[in-house]
């Protein structure tokens, strides 16, 4: 083989390596690029969650520092607001007369939570009202737009909690989350909770109606039974109870723990007991005031210790169940296992459940009107029943916790019955928004007091 034979194959053998070292090069940058597109869409999804997690933990911050700055000053010795000692109890039972309310505070009487609600202001009242319209005509999607797009433009809060609640009634959980994200940089406080309206059962009417009302007050212990009477009645020792569930009256009933200051594990037993009874009837069942009661329920358990029995965790996860919080569920029911050794019960949604925030002391105890969830066209049953409801008490409380719709004509209707009721003390109690802008629109606010739900 010639000298020049030699470097001939030799330059041709060096050309083909620096072909497949172009062509592998431009696979690698190909492949890069690939990477680099797919890098950058999980940024992009990475960055969003963690917006949505700096607004949240914002709120929560902002919370916790209103909390501690109403703290500092209504607990200020120095001032005259400053917070009053507890009595001592008294050594014999009251007699059931009205004096008891003097002990309570002022503020606690006359409070914010017990203030009926104002008019939409000026700059939004037209858009309030034409909501309310397009919604009570059933144009609840029409509704949301006009919602949202003064919501872009408005701080009024008003235009947000009728966007809130009707976002709640049409099962519409993203566009709330998404909503509670800007209310909460928006106004630098905690968007309301995912909380909607019980639907009604198909296989059942909506409950219309008398409502009994239990109200829970003071310590929650071995003394609360005769408060729990009318929600859970005492077993028939005779025939080992198997005749309760008979006994039990069908219809709905109202809990409000909102005056309860304490709980006992033997309190805890008892009311767990009659919630198992009333679901296990499976009776219509209105909570006011479950979270308060779930975070004081939750203040005496610890992780590991057992000296307070089950009930106390057994009550708490069914406070959870029954608010549907399926998160602090799971998480408390952990917790329950680790402590007892034992499977914790499953989670289930809840049923025949409403839900109604905590109650101001002034309205705690009577028993109340519960309207359906659904009123429109001719209203005269329920009208009919309300009349006989005002025959037997001299003061209408109307419960609007399952209500989500109420038409123009039902409205007008109902209105026009409670005015023909001459001087009495009428009131609507958590009302959502929507309802209430309606109501208020159509003079409500003038003869009775409209309290729609506080958020």
């Amino acid at each position: 083989m010639g000298l020049f034979s030699l470097f001939k194959k030799n330059k041709a053998d060096d050309d083909a390596a620096d072909i497949a070292a172009e062509a592998k090069a431009g696979a690698d940058d190909e492949a890069a690029a690939r990477l680099a597109a797919h890098s950058e869409l999980e940024r992009q999804r990475v960055q969003q969650e963690l917006q949505r997690d700096i607004a949240r933990a914002t709120a929560m911050k902002i919370d916790a520092i209103e909390a501690a700055m109403a703290a500092d000053i209504f607990d200020d010795e120095d001032m005259p607001w400053a917070s009053r000692p507890a009595r001592a109890p008294r050594a014999a039972a009251l007699d059931g007369n009205t004096l008891p309310l003097l002990e309570a505070g002022t503020t606690e009487l006359l409070g914010e939570l017990d203030t009926p609600a104002e008019a939409a202001a000026a700059e939004t009242a037209p858009v309030v009202e034409e909501v309310a319209l397009l919604y009570a005509n059933g144009q609840a999607e029409l509704a949301a737009e006009l919602l949202a797009a003064a919501a872009r433009d408005q701080r009024d809060r008003t235009v947000w909690w009728m966007l809130f609640d009707l976002y709640q009634i049409l099962g519409r959980q993203d566009a709330f989350d998404s909503l509670s994200i800007d209310y909460a940089s928006t106004f630098e406080t905690s968007p309301p909770p995912w909380n909607p309206p019980a639907a009604p059962d198909s296989a059942a009417p909506p409950p219309a109606g008398v409502v009994p009302t239990v109200a829970l007050s003071g310590m929650l212990d071995a003394d609360c039974t005769a408060q729990l009477a009318r929600l859970h009645p005492a077993q028939d020792t005779m025939n080992g109870g198997a005749t309760q569930q008979a006994t039990l009256p069908a219809g709905p009933l109202r809990l409000d723990c909102s005056r309860v200051r304490g709980v006992t594990p033997e309190g805890c037993a008892l009311l767990l007991a009659a919630l198992r009874a009333v679901q296990a009837a499976e009776r219509e069942l209105t909570v006011a005031g479950a979270a308060e009661l779930a975070r004081q329920v939750g203040a005496i358990l610890a992780v590991g210790r057992r000296d307070a029995g089950e009930a106390p965790w057994l009550l708490h996860l069914e406070l959870l169940r029954l608010q549907n919080r399926e998160k602090d569920f799971e998480e408390s029911s952990m917790d329950y296992c680790v402590t007892f050794e034992v499977s914790p019960p499953p989670f289930s949604p809840p049923q025949r459940v409403a839900l109604a925030p905590e109650q101001p002391l002034a309205a705690a105890a009577a028993d109340r009107f519960v309207l359906p969830y659904l009123l429109e066209g001719d209203a005269s049953a329920v009208i009919e029943a309300i009349l006989a409801y005002a025959e037997q008490y001299p003061a209408l409380v109307f419960d609007c916790a399952r209500l989500a719709r109420i038409d123009y004509g039902a409205a007008q209707q109902l209105l026009g019955a409670l005015q023909g009721l001459g001087e009495r003390r009428i009131e609507f109690r958590d009302l959502n928004h929507l309802a209430a802008a309606l109501l208020r629109l159509l003079g409500a606010g003038a003869s009775v007091r409209l309290f729609p739900h506080k958020y």
